[in-house]
């Protein structure tokens, strides 16, 4: 995500914690993480990982979309989401989101096509509330659950826990693709 991104939603997490009189010690105690981490999203400082936005959409009773665009979404019967006209969630890191219902209302659960880009040696983890499940729809998986490794190919689905530490990484130096559902 750019800057004025982070920044932008930021000041929507600050305005919403503001306004559910939540105080800072509160919403680090209910979200589980330490102040300092919390404090450097807060202010716009560091990249946020969806995880945690998942996660404080959750606790704050928000749409995820609104918290990442400032509007709320509008559609309550269906939503159809045309090829590659998803709601982009870009990041600096090895993943790429694309929110395939962000105009639908209520959802019990956020469905993404994510991609995961080669070349990152580094395998990034987090967590949120809910369970997830995970359909390979190209490329090949090395998925991380705490100390557990699952390699996944195109068609493997993995459904799991994302209150545990997790992460993927691309294989074989080639992008890989596939579509997340978080439930809450």
């Amino acid at each position: 995500m750019n800057q004025d991104k982070i920044k932008a939603i930021a000041a929507r997490m600050k305005v919403l914690r503001e306004v559910c009189d939540c105080s800072m010690d509160a919403a680090c105690e209910a979200l589980g993480i330490d102040k300092d981490t919390y404090s450097s999203y807060e202010e716009g400082l560091v990249d946020i990982p969806v995880g945690f936005l998942y996660s404080f959409a959750s606790y704050f009773k928000v749409e995820l979309v609104a918290l990442l665009t400032g509007s709320e979404p509008r559609l309550q019967d269906f939503s159809v989401v045309r090829a590659g006209r998803g709601l982009k969630v870009n990041r600096n890191k090895p993943y790429s989101y694309m929110n395939l219902a962000y105009n639908f209302q209520g959802k019990k659960a956020e469905p993404f096509l994510v991609t995961v880009f080669p070349k990152h040696e580094r395998l990034e983890q987090s967590s949120h509330e809910g369970q997830e499940i995970n359909y390979v729809i190209e490329g090949r998986l090395m998925v991380k659950i705490e100390d557990h490794e699952v390699i996944l190919e195109e068609g493997d689905c993995l459904y799991f826990h994302c209150s545990k530490q997790h992460g993927m990484k691309a294989l074989d130096n080639k992008e890989a693709k596939f579509l997340a559902i978080i439930i809450a």
